[in-house]
């Protein structure tokens, strides 16, 4: 049975995001809100993990994860960012943006893209994503709370509760959210490419 905290959407409560973090250190999966969509995340690396949140969201080991990080600084650890990458990411982070970067030995090989060895990195604005990462004291690795043949992302915390009460550790609310995923942005080619148009304009990247 899935936990369920209620946490405030600018100010969350330190001691429920302390025990947050710790479901997540112990291996836990978490439903949480973003500025964009509810996502399933937890520890990056997490064998079991990644298991379940592709049976959730019923995919195969060529779905593009997102690991969510707290700046730029922390982006570089576990993607290759060139000079014009890095102009692009400073001037629309934070925000509903996931960029498909090149991974680096950092990472997994089992997180990142089987043939192209990519890592989706997103930088959110969200004070309660915030406050996790914070906590955590690393990125997430996470994914869109999309369920199998379904079009748009949950957004509502009593229903995700409702429906994968048995699938995750912990549901956490606070207040309402978006239902528009991210735009999705390839730079692995120079020039930047769409993969997915969603709440993040496209006017920075000339698309």
């Amino acid at each position: 049975m899935a936990q369920f905290f209620s946490v405030h959407p600018e100010q969350p409560q330190q001691r429920l995001i302390k025990q947050a973090a710790q479901i997540m250190r112990d291996g836990g999966l978490i439903a949480f809100p973003t500025d964009s969509a509810y996502a399933l995340g937890g520890r990056t690396g997490d064998s079991p993990l990644l298991a379940r949140i592709r049976r959730i969201r019923d995919v195969d080991e060529r779905h593009q994860f997102t690991l969510l990080c707290r700046d730029l600084s922390e982006i570089a650890t576990y993607a290759r960012v060139d000079n014009t990458q890095y102009r692009l990411l400073k001037a629309t982070t934070p925000g509903p943006y996931t960029f498909i970067l090149e991974g680096t030995k950092e990472l997994p090989r089992r997180v990142l893209h089987p043939k192209r060895k990519t890592i989706g990195i997103r930088i959110p604005d969200h004070p309660v994503v915030s406050a996790l990462l914070a906590e955590l004291g690393e990125p997430m690795l996470s994914s869109t709370l999309l369920l199998p043949d379904e079009e748009h992302p949950l957004t509502d915390a009593e229903e995700i509760r409702d429906r994968l009460e048995k699938d995750v550790d912990l549901v956490i609310e606070a207040g309402a959210c978006r239902g528009e995923a991210t735009t999705v942005i390839d730079l692995t080619s120079g020039a930047p490419e769409l993969v997915r148009e969603g709440r993040g304009s496209l006017e920075p990247f000339g698309l």
